[in-house]
């Protein structure tokens, strides 16, 4: 398989076009941040228990990034690897790939979702039959972790000296139902989930070639990163679930841009 490019910065349409898009909704969400209007609330995905949720953000919040750190790093590779990827498949199967890739790392990411929230949904209902200070204090470590404001632990406290107290015992309930509704209530933004995808796509085409880590700078094939990348995002998947970060979102990306290519292998006789 080869590919060619008339010089090493250029870059082909779709890949453009998709970084200039990310790059215009993040300078957009700035500059309306001030008039009131937080395109993050709108654009970036709620779950579908959220009063927030509309079904277009499954497209829309992966242009949508969270910083610049967050837009650099995806763009970046989306550049680097994308741009490869187009010039082999052409325009339209790489950008369906790109949107494919995007909505199954929201569906993975959805999914988990349901599960998780749906164990505290009914965590919180039997917390709400039969409050207390300790299982408050287990709760709170458990879905928000060092996430806690230190408030909180204050009112622990308060409430284990008079753990009969009824307005305590109402206050913790609340305090129980406020951190489900604030859990459903977070949106997902970015494209990395699309990225995952890129770079799974990457190492299946170029499994051989060589990559340079930064940390450390050691050349590695891209067959051993991707596969590398992938285990290291089950393990925080499964390890990490209060972090700010959608990992099974980014493993929903690889699973489907697998999928996808192997649909391509059997479909096409012309497909690499």
């Amino acid at each position: 398989m080869q590919f060619r490019s008339s010089s090493p910065f250029a870059m082909p349409p779709v890949v453009k076009n998709l970084i200039m898009i990310n790059v215009v909704m993040l300078v957009a969400t700035w500059a309306l941040k001030s008039t009131g209007l937080d395109l993050t609330e709108k654009l970036g995905l709620y779950y579908p228990g959220s009063s927030n949720f509309r079904p277009y953000q499954l497209v829309t919040h992966i242009f949508m990034h969270a910083s610049f750190g967050h837009l650099f790093f995806n763009m970046f590779a989306l550049y680097m690897f994308g741009k490869v990827l187009e010039m082999v498949w052409g325009p339209k199967r790489f950008l369906i790939y790109f949107l494919v890739t995007g909505l199954g790392a929201a569906t993975l990411h959805l999914f988990v979702n349901y599960l998780e929230l749906s164990h505290v949904a009914r965590t919180v209902e039997a917390f709400s039959n039969t409050p207390s200070p300790e299982l408050l204090a287990t709760f709170v470590k458990t879905n928000l972790g060092s996430q806690a404001a230190p408030w909180v632990q204050d009112f622990i406290n308060q409430w284990s000296d008079s753990p009969g107290n009824p307005a305590l015992t109402q206050k913790g309930i609340d305090i129980v139902q406020q951190i489900f509704q604030q859990k459903i209530n977070i949106p997902t933004v970015g494209a990395s989930g699309a990225v995952f995808g890129i770079l799974l796509a990457f190492g299946v085409l170029f499994p051989n070639t060589e990559l340079m880590l930064l940390f450390p700078p050691v050349p590695i094939k891209a067959k051993y990163f991707v596969m590398g990348y992938g285990l290291i995002e089950v393990y925080l998947g499964f390890t990490q679930s209060n972090s700010n970060v959608a990992h099974f979102a980014h493993l929903g990306g690889m699973l489907f841009g697998y999928m996808l290519i192997r649909y391509w292998n059997v479909s096409s006789k012309d497909f690499y």
